[in-house]
């Protein structure tokens, strides 16, 4: 079984080295040097895009953790009242009729 891993980590040596040469003569060929930059800027996109997807999931827990204590709050505050307004004394107005 030893003689196993040690042919796959020899196979994966070979296409670790085989993928550097790819991109070594692709450098040479015309366009190429545009396609590796690219790809290089790609990279930073993705590695900048994962950076911001974890923030967004620690973001989503402390608006859980919020959601819960104002859910908590709200069901363990006395609930006030809402009073209506009382009726006056005074009769309501009625408009002025003009003599006339």
């Amino acid at each position: 079984m030893a003689q196993r891993a040690g042919e796959n980590k020899d196979l994966l040596t070979r296409l670790a080295d085989a993928g550097e040469d790819a991109i070594q003569r692709l450098g040479d060929v015309p366009g190429g040097r545009r396609v590796i930059e690219t790809m290089t800027g790609m990279r930073e996109r993705i590695d900048e895009l994962q950076r911001r997807v974890r923030g967004l999931d620690e973001l989503e827990k402390r608006v859980t953790e919020l959601e819960k204590k104002v859910a908590s709050s709200e069901s363990a505050a006395p609930r006030k009242r809402t009073t209506t307004r009382k009726a006056s004394a005074t009769p309501p107005r009625t408009p002025t009729q003009k003599n006339g």
